[in-house]
């Protein structure tokens, strides 16, 4: 049955389920969560299911999911010139999309408790943080996709993604 999706597809399984390395899960669990955990406790939400939650999808889905996408980025737009890396650079932009920041604040609402948050207004809110930070976010995947060797880059991208979650903390507290 496996050979025969693989055929169907003509791609690898293992290109888009790979297993989960202990380098990333460790990585996917101190990144994430204490992004995460500063911005909770900037705005007075930290709970220790939300931090452990975010610690749990951290490890697992994003550790998962996030290098994968990259691997599959890289092998169809590794090489040389510009076209190729504006190309996964944009890729990178396009897969963090609304729905993909949606699914994440509707998780950390759900690890914090808060599930009558959970509605169409966190797509609002996925699209508008998406739009506000898109020029940066380009900028960012540019230079993860180009300039971070393949193996750090779901690091250097959990990175960039704990400081956004400060940077939106930090606004939300200062100006909201």
């Amino acid at each position: 049955m496996v050979e025969r999706v693989r055929q169907i597809c003509n791609i690898s399984l293992r290109a888009i389920v790979p297993w989960l390395s202990w380098q990333n899960a460790l990585r996917g669990a101190l990144v994430y969560t204490s992004g995460d955990t500063a911005a909770a406790l900037l705005l007075d939400q930290f709970t220790a299911a939300r931090m452990f939650g975010v610690m749990l999808v951290g490890s697992t889905l994003y550790a998962v999911e996030i290098p994968a996408y990259f691997r599959w980025v890289e092998r169809g737009f590794g090489g040389a010139g510009w076209r190729l890396a504006i190309g996964k650079a944009l890729l990178a932009q396009a897969f963090f999309n609304p729905l993909w920041i949606a699914r994440h604040l509707a998780l950390v609402k759900c690890f914090g408790g808060h599930f009558d948050e959970i509605d169409g207004r966190l797509l609002v809110t996925a699209t508008e943080s998406f739009l506000h930070m898109l020029p940066v976010g380009v900028v960012m995947n540019y230079l993860i996709q180009n300039r971070v060797p393949l193996s750090w880059r779901f690091f250097a991208s959990a990175c960039y993604s704990a400081v956004t979650t400060l940077y939106f903390a930090l606004g939300e507290v200062l100006f909201g």
